[in-house]
């Protein structure tokens, strides 16, 4: 996917669905949710797997009692432009929300970068916000067969792996992340090489991790 077809797809999405995203949180700065980038985190709410380590489970349920306004966050970032380079939106799985390609549209009008983190659960919904995303952390957890255990959701698996094509398709920069718990790891190799076939050249193994947001 091109930089002109990123650009021509934005002209098609308004901003005024935007105000919709449910955000369950956000972090103002962070060197390490974006490779090289100084970055804000927009967490989105709601996801519909149950992992067993995941480390956000208050974004779990598609609404919060203390919801961030969409433009509250607006406001923030029009103070921090200069400021910081990129804005990403993670989860929870934005790609849940019908509104987050609008939100990254209007972010990216504002001058920042825009990444997105996701599990892939949505290939569909991943492959129209592509276009408006400069890079993407895609959780792949397992090979295909093993994720039914790990998410709760039987076809899990499938389409994880199906975003993750989706992305390689692109000129979209990717980084594939991989949290490693004892009972994979017996399948880590095969998971390794697995994804260098595909033609993975970023991927990155990480800990269980507590809670992002406070």
């Amino acid at each position: 996917m091109s930089r002109r077809t990123m650009q021509t797809a934005e002209y098609a999405v308004t901003a005024t669905a935007a105000g919709s995203l449910r955000v369950g949180g956000m972090i103002p700065l962070t060197t390490i949710d974006y490779p090289g980038e100084l970055a804000a985190v927009i967490f989105c709410q709601g996801c519909p797997w149950r992992c067993g380590y995941c480390h956000n489970t208050r974004l779990q349920p598609p609404r919060t009692e203390a919801p961030i306004g969409w433009d509250q966050v607006t406001a923030f970032l029009a103070q921090r432009r200069g400021l910081l380079d990129a804005v990403v939106f993670s989860g929870g799985e934005p790609t849940l929300q019908s509104g987050l390609a609008q939100a990254m549209v209007q972010v990216r009008k504002m001058g920042f970068k825009v990444g997105l983190h996701t599990a892939g659960i949505y290939p569909e919904r991943l492959a129209r916000v592509l276009p408006f995303t400069d890079w993407v952390g895609l959780d792949i957890k397992a090979l295909p067969e093993d994720y039914p255990a790990i998410t709760g959701m039987p076809g899990s698996g499938e389409a994880a792996w199906e975003s993750l094509y989706r992305v390689l398709a692109t000129d979209v920069a990717l980084e594939v992340r991989t949290t490693v718990v004892p009972e994979m790891e017996a399948q880590l190799s095969a998971l390794q090489s697995r994804l260098a076939r595909a033609g993975v050249q970023r991927h990155r193994l990480q800990p269980v991790r507590s809670p992002s947001i406070p």
